[in-house]
């Protein structure tokens, strides 16, 4: 239990790491909070026009929940990589270092997913491009990924694990509320549209 306990303060810091805040530091871009959306996720970042920055953001907040899942199943066990995935998230989610405001969650749970289950991951990863194609909307690629990753995990990792994807995914879903009432109303911005 204590290993479990401490897995989840140590994954839970990792993700509170902010890679958006992080590139826009790097690159310039001012403080990203007060660009576009005010999220300090890929998506925003791109709303800069910095590429760049924003595949390095996404790379970043998929990487951390994807090392804080291997790392905890390689020191400790498949209970702890579980443990760790939900709390890198909620890291992401609600942040320490910025007053537990952060972004959506969206990279670091398909990078959570990726080391979970490589399968269900990619599959998520692949609905999410899919709709993005033809939507060209972030959010609405983001609900549709999250929601068909439990359905993923029923497949190709086993039911338990299911349960705690469609945990995670619920957290993305009410995350993404106010997008949600965007695309209902039909004033959501698309990939790569300045805000």
């Amino acid at each position: 239990m204590f290993l479990l306990i401490l897995t989840a303060v140590l994954a839970y810091l990792l993700g509170s790491v902010s890679f958006g805040l992080l590139m826009a530091r790097v690159f310039g871009l001012g403080d990203l909070r007060s660009v576009g959306s005010g999220n300090i996720g890929a998506t925003n970042v791109l709303r800069t026009g910095n590429k760049l920055a924003a595949l390095l953001t996404l790379i970043g907040d998929a990487g951390k929940g994807a090392a804080a899942v291997l790392l905890a199943r390689w020191l400790v066990g498949e209970d702890a990589a579980g443990v760790a995935a939900l709390f890198a998230m909620a890291g992401h989610l609600w942040p320490v270092f910025l007053g537990f405001r952060g972004g959506k969650g969206v990279a670091t749970f398909l990078g959570t997913l990726l080391a979970l289950s490589f399968p269900v991951g990619l599959a998520a990863c692949a609905t999410w491009l899919v709709a993005a194609l033809i939507f060209r909307f972030s959010s609405l690629s983001a609900l549709a990924a999250s929601a068909l990753a439990p359905v993923y995990a029923l497949f190709f990792y086993h039911w338990h694990g299911a349960v705690l994807i469609l945990l995670m995914s619920a957290l993305v879903w009410v995350k993404h509320r106010s997008n949600i009432s965007r695309l209902l109303a039909g004033t959501e911005p698309k990939i790569g549209a300045k805000k």
